[in-house]
């Protein structure tokens, strides 16, 4: 039986054999494609390739893509443990032909491999073709039976990238699994069930599809396949549920382990399959640079984590237990992907506090859905026309599940108990219009098709700036409002697009550069220089004298110094990083960053705070560097290359087939396509302003460098100087005067609260002269000075332990006067007896206000503090009747 580590390098080796370069998964994040949330397939890293927007040194490819299908138009999620192939994360096995081999050999291929190298039974191969793409019928029917060549409409077999663009007939390969699937499975395209299982697709892109619907044949036809790993696994080690490979079997185990229960049963269980899935698929995006957040895919990731978390409840676990499973993940996995091991100790981290939120959250949303149900309640109290009374509103339960993750059935549980139901169609409705709400941001990208329509236009733009900051350049096309106009004039702002520029675009956490077209036609000040797209830059501008028209050439100069001052802040971050890697350890990786010309941030994976001596560490290392004056190299290598002699590659960035590596001597190296400084030297100093945590796991250390630096600590001196005015002694004397007057202050603080003692004790001896005693029970009753409610509570509580078995109820007016509260205590002999909540309800309308708590303690506010005396004159009458059993 082979493994599915031999499946996956099994079919990347057979395609390497026919010619085929390997490229690497890319993130689970695209890099340049703003409309998916996720890799979703194996051709998204090749999106601009098939578009004829980016060149690639070779012409076939092999890839194993991470893909993960758990939000916007593409969501698995609520299918996981239910089928025996849905998955959030998997892996999508592929082979791309960009103008190369087309039909012909991609039938011959997949034929090859699945029937030869892997001995599938040939008689148990079926395939399907576009109803009119006799050319892949003709084909497949000299290698098979024409009996088991099904033709289907283009909803199964025809494939398109979008609306518009590439796009084409599709073959798929099918296997039979047998009767004991489905008995009576009526054929392929007529069933949902899994016996005609499809285990790879062959696109056939050989049109281009205009606005209209046409097509038009393109230049240089392409292939793209897709087959799942999981799948095929599943497939070749004879088993009929992708849970049953080796790609699950560890994970199961370790749940097992976890949760007290024999593997099977785990694996049976659609809580067990739902974790072991969710699992992998945290474990990769935290690789990848996700974190858990309320937004996009942070919140994707959040989700996850919580329904992982909740289906362990369901087996029983009842603490949190997911961080420990990340490693056995990582065991199963990191052979093909050994980035998870540098990830481990984050994933393990993060996972572990998002689950231990998630239990705080959990009973958060029972408190609202405890509050939800009292509320219900009193609607039903109102007679039985009420109908909505009986009924939880599903768009309230949606909100619980939205904000806290609170799950519906669960809810449902608890509204049972109550005498409840809940309206499931409301939530499920609610739950639509947000899936709508996710598409919409996701799929309906506007942006995108614009840029794409610009460099149709314009063609692509070549970046010289790296060697220049002054070029002759020919103006390609001027945007203004989103239209493409002829001429711009002064006062206009527009968008520019040269046929080449010194301006670097922002990306990679590093602003766009600002400059000027200066000419004796006009004089154009340039904003801001974007980069969309690869080869295209955008450059906002204003017209401050003259006109620029399209075509023209004209001379161009990027500000010097600004961009001076954001080199020198990209180039330290590289500083900072190394010595953050160093001081920290090796777990600390990048996960965001902001370069600019006027400072630097840089967020990075660490588990705690970092105090203030070792910040001083920190920064007292990198102007060590700085101060040793070393050269900044650069160098463009193929990114195999650079991987192999330890640069680092971030998340966030879009790394080619050729890659520009970063190396400050034998101390820094990483991949980045920022500008920078030739010698650490030029830094000039570095001064850290402040570490701060942005998420869980994840760190924030802000900075100045060069003149920005120097100006913040002179500021700094400048206002100690003015301090030590203040305080009227030298600036050596600040520090010892501030602790005298610290000491002072607490001295008088101290005395404060011996005057508040003071008072309270006086209270309390007019506390006890309102004691009753009645039927046995010691009855308190007291209106005090106006105090705050803290003080009230304080008061209260001091108290009562003196008179059990007793019941308390002290009132006050606030200090300003303007509210009344009150605090009612029931001693733990009484409590099954009278409720301090049930007084408080009785009393607290007289003060024009309500209160609530427990049977031991509660609390009420009111506006009415002129009748705090009233109020408590009627705990006495309702104590004894209740006493007496009225």
């Amino acid at each position: 039986m082979k493994s599915a580590a031999e499946i996956r390098s099994g079919f990347v080796d057979y395609f390497v054999r026919q010619g085929h370069t390997h490229v690497p998964s890319s993130s689970l994040v695209p890099q340049s494609d703003p409309t998916l949330l996720f890799t979703n397939a194996g051709m998204v890293q090749f999106k601009e390739t098939f578009l004829g927007n980016e060149q690639r040194k070779y012409s076939r490819a092999v890839t194993v893509q991470k893909c993960m299908r758990a939000g916007g138009k593409h969501n698995d999620l609520e299918n996981v443990g239910v089928t025996a192939r849905h998955h959030t994360f998997f892996e999508m096995l592929g082979n791309f032909s960009f103008g190369d081999y087309f039909k012909a050999d991609a039938i011959r291929f997949s034929w090859e491999l699945l029937a030869d190298c892997w001995t599938l039974p040939k008689e148990r191969l079926w395939f399907t073709v576009y109803q009119d793409d006799d050319e892949a019928f003709e084909l497949w029917r000299k290698i098979v039976p024409v009996d088991r060549i099904k033709r289907m409409g283009a909803k199964d077999n025809f494939w398109q990238m979008g609306e518009t663009g590439p796009c084409g007939p599709c073959s798929e390969i099918l296997i039979d699994q047998g009767e004991g699937v489905h008995p009576n499975c009526p054929g392929i395209g007529q069933c949902d069930c899994d016996r005609y299982l499809e285990i790879w697709n062959l696109v056939f892109m050989q049109y281009n599809r205009d606005a209209s619907g046409g097509l038009t044949p393109l230049p240089r036809p392409s292939i793209d396949t897709g087959m799942g790993l999981e799948r095929i696994t599943a497939v070749l080690q004879g088993v009929l549920s992708n849970y049953e490979t080796d790609l699950f079997t560890p994970i199961f185990a370790a749940i097992a382990q976890e949760v007290g229960r024999p593997i099977d049963a785990v694996r049976e269980a659609v809580s067990g399959k739902v974790i072991a899935d969710h699992l992998r698929a945290i474990t990769h995006l935290i690789s990848d640079g996700v974190l858990p957040s309320n937004e996009a895919r942070g919140y994707v990731l959040r989700r996850v984590i919580r329904r992982a978390a909740r289906h362990g409840r369901r087996l029983g676990q009842k603490e949190p237990f997911l961080g420990r499973l990340i490693a056995p993940v990582v065991r199963t996995l990191s052979g093909a992907y050994p980035d998870l091991l540098r990830a481990q100790e984050l994933a393990s981290t993060l996972v572990q506090r998002e689950e231990e939120r998630f239990a705080f959250t959990l009973s958060q949303g029972t408190r609202l859905l405890d509050e939800l149900i009292e509320r219900q309640k009193g609607l039903r109290t109102r007679g039985p026309s009420s109908a909505q009374g009986w009924v939880l509103p599903g768009s309230e339960l949606f909100k619980l599940y939205d904000t806290y993750g609170f799950p519906i059935d669960l809810a449902a549980e608890i509204a049972r108990e109550e005498g409840f139901e809940i309206d499931l169609a409301g939530f499920n409705q609610a739950m639509e219009e947000q899936r709508q709400r996710a598409k919409r941001v996701w799929t309906a990208e506007e942006v995108a098709p614009r840029y794409r329509r610009l460099i149709e236009a314009s063609g692509p733009t070549s970046f010289v700036g790296y060697d220049r900051l002054e070029e002759e350049v020919r103006l390609l096309a001027i945007v203004k409002a989103g239209e493409l106009v002829k001429r711009a004039i002064e006062g206009e702002e527009v968008e520019l697009i040269f046929d080449r520029t010194p301006f670097y675009g922002e990306s990679g956490g590093q602003v766009g550069d600002r400059g000027w077209i200066l000419d004796t036609r006009a004089s154009v000040e340039i904003l801001d220089t974007q980069k969309p797209l690869p080869q295209l830059f955008i450059h906002r501008a204003r017209v401050v004298r003259g006109a620029i028209d399209e075509g023209e050439p004209y001379p161009v100069l990027v500000d010097t110094s600004y961009r001076k001052n954001t080199s020198r802040n990209h180039t330290t971050t590289h500083l900072l990083h190394a010595v953050l890697r160093e001081v920290l350890g090796d777990h600390v990786k990048q996960a965001g960053s902001l370069v600019a010309a006027s400072h630097l941030r840089f967020d990075f994976s660490h588990f705690a705070s970092i105090g203030p001596k070792m910040l001083d560490q920190i920064e007292e290392r990198v102007n060590e560097r700085i101060r040793e004056d070393l050269q900044v190299v650069t160098e463009v290598v193929d990114i195999e290359t650079a991987l192999a002699r330890g640069a680092l590659a971030f998340f966030g960035e879009k790394y080619g087939a050729e890659v520009r590596m970063v190396e400050i001597a034998d101390f820094s190296k990483e991949l980045c396509g920022g500008t920078h400084l030739r010698e650490t030297g030029e830094v000039g100093f570095l001064k850290i302003l402040r570490e701060s945590s942005v998420a869980a796991g994840i760190r924030r250390v802000e900075a100045l460098t060069g003149e920005a630096a120097y100006r913040y600590v002179k500021k700094q001196e400048l206002d100690f100087r003015e301090l030590a005015g203040t305080l009227k002694v030298h600036t050596h004397e600040v520090l010892p005067k501030a602790q005298r007057l610290l000491v002072t202050l607490k001295e008088q603080e101290r005395e404060l609260e011996r005057l508040r003692e003071k008072l309270s004790s006086s209270q309390q001896s007019d506390l006890a002269a309102g004691l009753r005693e009645m039927e046995g029970i010691r009855l308190f009753t007291h209106r005090s000075d106006p105090i705050e409610i803290k003080e009230l509570r304080a008061l209260a509580d001091r108290v009562k332990d003196r008179f059990k078995p007793g019941i308390l109820v002290v009132g006050a007016p606030s200090p300003d006067g303007e509210k009344a509260n009150l605090v009612a205590m029931v001693s733990d002999e009484l409590a099954g007896r009278f409720s301090a909540s049930e007084i408080l309800k009785r009393i607290a309308p007289l003060i024009g206000g309500s209160g609530g708590g427990r049977a031991e303690m509660a609390q009420a506010g009111g506006k009415d503090p002129g009748r705090l005396q009233e109020a408590l004159a009627q705990v006495e009458p309702w104590v004894r009747e209740k006493a007496r059993g009225g």
